[in-house]
């Protein structure tokens, strides 16, 4: 297992997975080891994934100053690991929390960015919302599952005060397309891979400057992928397709019956999409 050494002196360690050109990929959660990325729907079949673990994350060590955890100091770690690697340029992916690290990591690093790709990426970092009408809008188009009563009734309880904590089995069929077996098991696994103290300090005061963030990244010559799922609430394909329109070179995909982990959802649909973005010139 590799590791590097970042800014303030932590451990830092990271996944290999394929060959070919690589690929950096930071985790969401927040704060949550890179295991549950797996190897991205087969698109390790296409790159070298670099699987970051975020400092306290994984096999990565736990920082001497909590503060390591807040999201825009998060940033430095994916230039130490760029520079570790020797890299020019990147190929950048970011997946739900860590779309706000690698956000950021364009807009103060824009020359190093070759390409970005956004998947289901939060978007504190720019300040667009999600809204709890956005979040009953994407469920209520799941409403024949048989799960559905359990999670509208969540999400009500949630409007009304409820910790999101405290009824977070009735939601987790959301954030997945299909709430099979992997789903399921995918799900499991988040209890031992988060960190949450970590996640508890990385939306901390001072993490985020949207207006100057997207001032920022209209020096991003670089091509943008921002991909949503059709199903997903937190971004849902407007804000998406908001989000993608602060860059010069933006796009966005929405998979159909996608969710919030999209390669799970359709693997080959979510290869075959990202692995073309990645290969154009």
């Amino acid at each position: 297992m590799p590791t590097f050494s970042a800014y303030d002196g932590t451990e830092l360690a990271y996944h290999e997975k394929g060959e070919g050109a690589p690929l950096l990929c930071v985790p969401g959660g927040p704060m949550r080891a890179s295991a549950y990325l797996g190897d991205l729907g087969g698109l390790a079949a296409h790159r070298r994934l670099i699987l970051l673990d975020l400092c306290g994350t994984g096999d990565s060590a736990v920082p001497d100053d909590p503060a390591s955890y807040r999201c825009d100091r998060l940033v430095d770690d994916v230039e130490a690991l760029r520079e570790h690697l020797g890299l020019d340029q990147v190929d950048l992916l970011g997946h739900s929390a860590s779309g706000n690290i690698a956000t950021l990591y364009a807009a103060r690093h824009p020359k190093r960015i070759r390409t970005l790709v956004l998947i289901t990426p939060a978007t504190h970092s720019v300040g667009l919302t999600v809204t709890g009408q956005d979040l009953r809008e994407a469920a209520a188009l799941r409403a024949g599952e048989p799960w559905y009563p359990a999670a509208e009734a969540a999400l009500k309880e949630i409007e009304a005060g409820r910790d999101p904590a405290e009824v977070g089995d009735d939601l987790a069929p959301l954030a997945y397309g299909r709430w099979d077996s992997t789903a399921q098991a995918h799900r499991a696994a988040s209890a031992t891979e988060k960190n949450a103290r970590a996640a508890a300090a990385f939306y901390g005061e001072g993490a985020f400057d949207p207006p100057a963030t997207r001032a920022a990244l209209a020096a991003v010559a670089a091509p943008v992928l921002v991909l949503a799922g059709e199903w997903d609430g937190g971004p849902n394909p407007a804000h998406a397709e908001e989000f993608a329109g602060l860059f010069p070179h933006g796009i966005r995909q929405v998979q159909p019956r996608g969710g919030h982990f999209p390669w799970l959802d359709d693997p080959e649909w979510f290869t075959r999409r990202v692995a073309g973005f990645l290969a154009q010139d």
